[in-house]
């Protein structure tokens, strides 16, 4: 079973999930990062291009999904060297300190309590994330061509190229891609068909909106939302 509440740290969600059935998942790409939890050890999920599918390990796994483009300053790790990747975060960090870490996850009330405790101190520790990519990020999701948005933060075509690699971990149109991925699945769960979620999410029509959630999720959307 899968469960998630707004985080204090701004946002941020924690979540939790339990499996209920062996077998592997699908995590779907949402332009954010994770610090994980599972079985007593710490992980960081890198910012998904494709669907990535679990290997179906059982157990409680608990997580904290950061606002796309903040993980990597609190994490000290460029966001596209994470890029479709799920690492232990002793890969990252001196391992001493990752022990330190864990010990203290684990002691927490829970294991999302616990991650999310350590999510605010690196924020604590940490200088605010730039006001610019919050712009970027809400442009894109409502749907701002790319060159506009650019445009409209001052940035030339490469500049935002270098910057989204940085702490999105991939270029500004694959973000507009995800996230309008994002906007069409949210409608589509509400029972919109098809045809106008294509339309309110910003596809060119069906047919396109058919074709990402292919490239993006790996399945047809009817399959993808239990209707096929």
């Amino acid at each position: 079973m899968y469960a998630e509440r707004p985080s204090r740290l701004t946002g941020a969600v924690v979540w939790t999930n339990t499996p209920s059935e062996a077998g592997a998942g699908r995590v779907l790409p949402d332009g954010c990062m994770d610090l994980l939890w599972h079985n007593g050890r710490l992980l960081v999920a890198g910012p998904d291009t494709r669907a990535y599918v679990t290997g179906g390990a059982d157990g409680v796994w608990a997580g904290v999904r950061f606002y796309p483009g903040t993980a990597p300053a609190l994490l000290g790790v460029p966001a596209h060297e994470l890029r479709d990747r799920r690492v232990e975060l002793a890969e990252l960090w001196p391992a001493a300190e990752v022990r330190r870490l864990t010990a203290q996850v684990n002691a927490a009330t829970g294991p999302a309590e616990g991650l999310e405790r350590l999510a605010l101190r690196l924020a604590a520790d940490t200088p605010p994330p730039d006001p610019l990519l919050r712009h970027l990020v809400t442009a894109l999701d409502e749907g701002s061509p790319v060159a506009a948005t650019a445009d409209a933060l001052g940035l030339g075509a490469r500049g935002l190229h270098r910057r989204s690699l940085a702490v999105f971990g991939y270029g500004p149109k694959t973000l507009a891609r995800v996230l309008r991925l994002q906007r069409a699945l949210g409608l589509a769960r509400r029972g919109v068909p098809f045809a106008e979620t294509a339309a309110r999410a910003g596809f060119a029509d069906q047919a396109h909106l058919a074709r990402d959630v292919r490239e993006l999720a790996g399945v047809p959307l009817g399959e993808l939302l239990g209707r096929g």
